[in-house]
């Protein structure tokens, strides 16, 4: 059974993400005192009391006429939808608004379990306070601190006992994968391609996508976690608070990923910034795939593909493991194949190899081409393993670390390379002094 789900739900700056990264007890949601900051819906993984359980944090919602507003408010409404239980947060300090009562309204015609969080409520005189939320007719107001904490162990235990009498804790048994790349290439776009759904906010404009946001899907049977990350700037370039705060949200998303898919822009070529984020994705050390998106923009001739390709293993030489896929988001030309595609890189990265096999290829790779001399001193390759995956990580073991120069651990990876699929994943040599 899937776990069940909680989702936060208010006006504007009333604390709902600072509530939200203390349940997760992690620094997720982009916490800024300002409104709209929070754009699209978040999701976390949370326990309480031994009971796991999926968290939403979502923008304020409001009934404005802007666009942005509007998005705003749909995310707000799809988080309803697939909660099991609601949180409706109002802030202390600012009493009863007109904009609690409309949102009170929406969340009762849910149909829904909805407790009331009181927030900012940090002294007594506050908390006698709250008693005029009574009048939203959800029931008590509770109140709770998102800045010191207090209040959420009451709250979070009336959410528990709200849960589906069916709802168990599944296992997480998921292949996870990052969108990454510049911003406005149209990493947002692909996510709602492969989810076939409006997960998340999509405009003409730079910088719409904040929040790192994790979904969870299934295709033809995987189960996937797909992370559609804020757009990545060089660190020197990053200027806005928030903006800062969604680079580091998406350097963690990869971190907590299996595999990143690297977006270009087709209609725009290689740019500065591309190589920057690619960088990231090599230095965390997990499986790349390159997707040239907005291939139906750019008019293409029979070479144009290779042309393309050819650019790019010029321009990422250190990514020549990572395979390139040509799509488009537009038409959904290729979207199909990335979780296929994700999972093969996936399955690669994770493999392991008997070290009697590796000693017989490192055996046959000494004599094609025979270990260098150095200062006189010639490299002795004796042994090697496999000690890790994800990447797959191997020891070899020689007389002199030293001696082994950076070519001819490039060569031992283009040997394991060409004996096993390794395409999508990184490989790491380390030299070891037998003893």
């Amino acid at each position: 059974m899937p776990l069940p789900v909680v989702a936060i739900i208010g006006q504007p700056n009333v604390g709902k993400s600072t509530l939200f990264n203390r349940i997760i007890n992690e620094r997720v949601a982009i916490v800024e005192d300002k409104p709209g900051v929070t754009r699209d819906r978040n999701y976390a993984r949370a326990s309480w009391m031994g009971h796991q359980f999926s968290i939403i944090d979502t923008g304020g919602i409001t009934w404005e006429n802007s666009t942005i507003d509007e998005e705003i408010r749909a995310q707000a409404e799809i988080a309803i939808e697939e909660a099991d239980v609601i949180v409706m947060i109002a802030d202390a300090s600012k009493g009863v608004t007109d904009l609690d009562e409309r949102i009170a309204r929406l969340l009762y015609r849910s149909k829904k379990p909805v407790l009331l969080g009181i927030n900012k409520a940090d002294n007594p005189e506050q908390r006698a306070d709250i008693y005029d939320f009574y009048s939203l007719g959800l029931g008590e107001p509770i109140p709770v601190s998102g800045a010191h904490g207090t209040g959420l162990g009451d709250l979070l235990d009336k959410v528990v006992e709200n849960f589906p009498p069916e709802a168990e804790n599944a296992a997480d048994d998921v292949i996870s994968f990052s969108v990454i790349g510049r911003p406005n290439v149209g990493k947002s776009s692909i996510v709602n391609r492969l989810l076939g759904e409006d997960r998340v906010i999509v405009a003409n404009e730079e910088g719409t996508t904040r929040d790192a946001i994790d979904t969870p899907f299934e295709k033809d049977g995987t189960k996937f976690r797909v992370v559609d990350t804020a757009g990545i700037r060089r660190r020197g370039k990053v200027y806005e608070k928030t903006e800062k705060y969604s680079v580091m949200r998406a350097m963690s998303a990869l971190e907590r990923s299996d595999v990143a898919i690297l977006v270009l822009d087709a209609s725009t070529g290689i740019r500065e910034q591309d190589k920057h984020v690619a960088g990231y994705a090599h230095e965390a050390g997990i499986g790349v795939i390159i997707a040239v998106n907005k291939w139906d923009v750019p008019k293409k001739t029979s070479s144009s593909g290779k042309d393309f390709e050819a650019v790019i293993r010029d321009e990422f030489a250190y990514l020549d493991y990572a395979p390139i896929v040509f799509v488009s988001a537009k038409t959904g030309k290729g979207i199909d194949d990335l979780p296929k595609l994700v999972e093969k890189v996936y399955e690669n990265q994770s493999q392991r190899i008997q070290s009697s096999v590796l000693n017989d290829l490192l055996l046959e790779a000494s004599r094609l081409v025979p270990a260098p001399m150095v200062k006189g001193k010639r490299l002795r390759v004796y042994y090697m393993t496999q000690v890790k995956s994800n990447p797959p990580t191997f020891v070899v073991f020689c007389n002199d670390p030293e001696l082994m120069h950076f070519s001819y651990q490039r060569f031992l990876i283009n040997q394991l390379r060409e004996n096993f699929d390794f395409t999508g994943t990184p490989i790491k040599i380390l030299p070891r002094k037998r003893k």
